[in-house]
């Protein structure tokens, strides 16, 4: 188990450098095996992990650049944990889906790359590694879009190229920033987050390196007003670039506010919170009611995940464990949801070459199958209890409640107004008379198709009755993070607001 960690970070890489000479015609089986191989990797490493400890395991180091203290320093603790899961079982699941046949290889290949890239993000703990991770990523989702998407593709991947890679950028300057800071203070050159996370940044540094992390990441998940290359990306993007993109990718931005903002600058986020969550409220509700408007299956469903973005933002910066807690496992349920919504919508695309819900109709009659698992993911979406969906939302309001009932209250419509276009999207779609004479041929969900998609109903129902699996490992890193934030608290509005989950406990 001591090189465990690198196995499931480089395992796709060089897999998807032999995935060259495999045979055209093999080679999708080749990635449905390799991808398994590394999902059943992923699982061992959970197996092993041990859930009462809070501190980094299966970590691994060694020096890089020793000079200015660059090292190849990666480790998990309960929060990164399980998106490395979900980073190789979405993989997976996407690649036994898959429905495409030009290029194959080349595409099977990118999305091994991609999958390196994801884990090596989550599992990343020195800075450098994790920025050389974060970028990498970039270049296969750019070339999935651009070289397999719709009609307006190369526009919609140089968008997201631009904007993310600019986010960056800034995000770059304030990593060298810290660490020349670093260096001044102790006389010691490194990138390690272990490290940072002792250091006590003044409160004025704080608040312009807090902002120049916060674009990078904000870009990412996408926050409004950065969110406009999103429903470009996904309506252009193949159904397995949006998958992977709504399922892993997004989630790389609210992981770096807990793993990388809060615990360096608790100030700077207590300051920032009011602003922040003012920012994931219009995102909750203002999203909500585009993706109301929307005629097109699958760009409701791509503002439907900028909406619950918010809510996992705003759960994040609640700054208590229940609300990280929630927020992270909200990550968790809202790629497996929101993963499986995209793949549905791309079932019907196949068939019918179209996704707008007016061509539709009647679809519950014709495809029972696919509208029973249609049904049970729009429901996880919006919430429903019992579902994977309703354990981290409700936790994330719940934790930000304690900050600000009147603005947990206007974050709350969101569920109102999901439920309203989830709802009018399934009636349009699978209820009443077909409106096409095409849609009476359509065949229901294959053999492959189940194997890819009931899988994904068994973790939503599992985890949205008995989540303690998961919840248990991610709340005791969490408060171990709120306990170090708290250390470090300087200013009396941070002390005061990090204090808050003690006092409650003190007056029960």
């Amino acid at each position: 188990m001591d090189h465990l960690l690198s196995l499931i970070i480089f395992f796709p890489l060089f897999a998807g450098i032999l995935g060259f000479i495999v045979d055209k015609n093999s080679i999708k089986a080749y990635g449905i095996a390799i991808a398994t191989v590394e999902f059943l990797l992923s699982l061992a490493l959970w197996f092993n992990y041990n859930p009462a400890g809070a501190n980094f395991q299966f970590v691994e180091y060694f020096p890089l650049i020793s000079t200015y203290g660059i090292n190849y320093h990666i480790g998990i603790d309960g929060i990164s944990l399980f998106l490395i899961v979900l980073s190789t079982f979405m993989t997976m699941i996407s690649l036994i889906a898959l429905n495409i046949e030009k290029d194959i290889k080349n595409l099977v290949v990118t999305i091994l790359v991609l999958e390196m890239t994801m884990v090596g993000v989550f599992s990343a703990l020195d800075v450098i590694v994790f920025y050389l991770f974060w970028e990498l990523s970039l270049v296969p989702m750019l070339y999935i879009i651009g070289a397999w998407g719709g009609k307006l593709r190369v526009y919609a991947s140089i968008k997201f190229f631009l904007y993310t890679f600019a986010g960056s950028l800034l995000m770059l300057l304030g990593i060298l920033y810290l660490a020349n800071y670093f260096h001044q203070v102790t006389g010691i050159w490194t990138f390690s987050i272990t490290d940072w996370q002792l250091l006590v940044i003044p409160y004025g540094m704080q608040i312009w390196l807090f902002l120049a992390f916060f674009i990078g990441f904000a870009i990412k998940v996408p926050m409004f007003p950065f969110h406009t290359w999103l429903p470009y990306a996904h309506g252009q993007a193949p159904t397995i670039g949006s998958v992977i993109l709504a399922a892993v990718l997004l989630k790389m931005g609210t992981y770096g506010f807990v793993r990388f903002s809060l615990p360096l600058f608790p100030d700077a986020s207590v300051y920032f919170t009011p602003f922040i969550a003012t920012l994931a409220i219009i995102m909750i509700v203002y999203t909500a009611m585009v993706a109301f408007a929307q005629k097109d299956m699958k760009q409701v469903i791509a503002y439907s995940s900028i909406s619950h973005m918010g809510v996992i933002v705003l759960g994040t910066f609640a700054l208590n464990a229940e609300g990280i807690t929630g927020s992270v496992f909200f990550m968790l349920s809202h790629g497996v949801v929101s993963g499986a919504l995209f793949m549905l919508v791309g079932v019907i695309y196949d068939r019918r070459h179209t996704k707008l819900m007016s061509e539709f109709g009647g679809l519950a009659h014709i495809m029972p199958k696919y509208a029973t698992i249609f049904g049970i993911m729009m429901m996880a979406s919006v919430g429903l209890p019992l579902t994977m969906g309703f354990v981290g939302e409700f936790l994330s309001l719940i934790g930000f409640y304690k900050v600000s009932p009147i603005m947990t209250a206007f974050a709350g419509t969101g569920i109102i107004l999901g439920a309203i276009y989830m709802l009018n999207l399934f009636r349009e779609s699978f209820f009443g008379k077909s409106k096409s004479e095409e849609n009476s041929k359509l065949k229901d969900l294959n053999t492959k198709e189940l194997m890819a998609l009931i899988p994904l109903v068994l973790v939503v129902l599992w985890l949205g009755v008995y989540p303690k699996p998961v919840l248990t490992p991610i709340d005791n890193s969490v408060k171990k993070m709120l306990t170090l934030m708290k250390l470090k608290a300087q200013t009396p509005q941070a002390r005061e607001r990090l204090l808050v989950v003690k006092k409650v406990k003190e007056a029960k």
